[in-house]
């Protein structure tokens, strides 16, 4: 986990929400193949070639879930203050049913879903899962299409946690 903050030129962006200019409240950073850029939610990311430490973590996510990944978005929470609200990874260059590979390192946090509103799965209930570092999170199918995700704000007392999402 260190090394990767370390050696991460992190990106801060800022949204505009009912008129006004707010910082996102994580750090970001984009890898790829072909190292172009990545836009969702109107932000742009830079798209930077895979470092050594990367690659060498994809192959490891590879191995594990037996899916090819072209890029991972890696995100820093600081502390937390830092979070990433309710949403679904559905853009369309991900196709309709992405493979998306979370591997969390550093402070453990909680991890919250609920049904897409209107959805199939509209009775089923909300959830959260605790995770810690090195843990493995993979939502696949129509994950993205039928559920929201989200990693909380929180009060305790927390250390930093750099979540790697594998597309």
């Amino acid at each position: 986990c260190r090394a990767i903050i370390e050696q991460t030129p992190w990106e801060d962006h800022t949204m505009r929400i009912q008129g006004k200019e707010i910082p996102v409240p994580r750090r970001t950073a984009w890898y790829n193949d072909d190292a172009r850029a990545y836009r969702y939610s109107g932000l742009k990311h830079e798209g930077r070639n895979w470092t050594p430490l990367l690659q060498v973590l994809r192959e490891r996510v590879e191995a594990a879930t037996g899916v090819r990944y072209n890029s991972v978005l890696v995100n820093l929470y600081r502390n937390g203050r830092d979070s990433v609200g309710w949403h679904a990874d559905d853009e369309p260059e991900l196709g309709g049913a992405p493979t998306i590979a979370s591997l969390s390192l550093g402070s453990e946090r909680m991890f919250r879903w609920k049904p897409q509103p209107g959805g199939l799965v509209a009775r089923c209930p909300a959830g959260g899962m605790r995770l810690p570092s090195g843990s493995l999170l993979v939502m696949a199918g129509a994950t993205q299409r039928r559920w929201l995700h989200m990693l909380a704000k929180t009060a305790r007392p927390v250390g930093s946690r750099v979540n790697l999402t594998f597309r």
